[in-house]
């Protein structure tokens, strides 16, 4: 079984710009590496037998105590991590997907150690990476031409 850190091969993960209707997006604050104590999207490796689309499902619930209705893939990319010497830490091939909250309740749970809903003015705060930031934007608009109520709204973040 190959170790997340230093793996001999790339993790399968998956990811969700979750979308309510008044154009907000969930980020977690990850517990863990990669990327412990940093905001990001609500995510986590496919297991093995595991469908992407379930693997969506279980993440989501898991992380953010939500239920989702799974939308369009935003985008499937790399997330290669390297350490001081140059030598692959992580390696994760992910594919994120535009969702909407159906049901649950929110709380940071699991490999979470927060969670909020963020304006797209408020993204900045939060001091996201820039794939993140980018695909949040892609997500808000796949969630408008799936006809995905996501009016603007004006909101300071909130937070669980």
């Amino acid at each position: 079984m190959s170790s997340r850190a230093y793996p001999d091969r790339p993790f399968v993960g998956v990811g969700a710009v979750i979308v309510d209707g008044a154009a907000r997006v969930l980020l977690v604050k990850r517990r863990f590496e990669p990327l412990a104590g940093q905001w990001s999207l609500p995510g986590g490796a496919v297991d093995v037998g595991e469908t992407l689309a379930e693997c969506v499902i279980r993440e989501m619930r898991e992380e953010t105590g939500l239920e989702v209705e799974i939308g369009p893939v935003i985008e499937v990319f790399d997330r290669i991590t390297r350490d001081g010497d140059g030598r692959v830490q992580y390696h994760f091939v992910l594919v994120d997907y535009v969702c909407r909250p159906v049901g649950g309740t929110l709380a940071a749970a699991s490999d979470v150690a927060d969670v909020a809903w963020a304006a797209s003015a408020d993204l900045p705060v939060f001091g996201l990476t820039d794939k993140a930031t980018e695909v949040i934007g892609r997500g808000l608009a796949l969630a408008a031409d799936a006809g995905w109520s996501v009016a603007p709204r004006a909101a300071a973040p909130e937070r669980s």
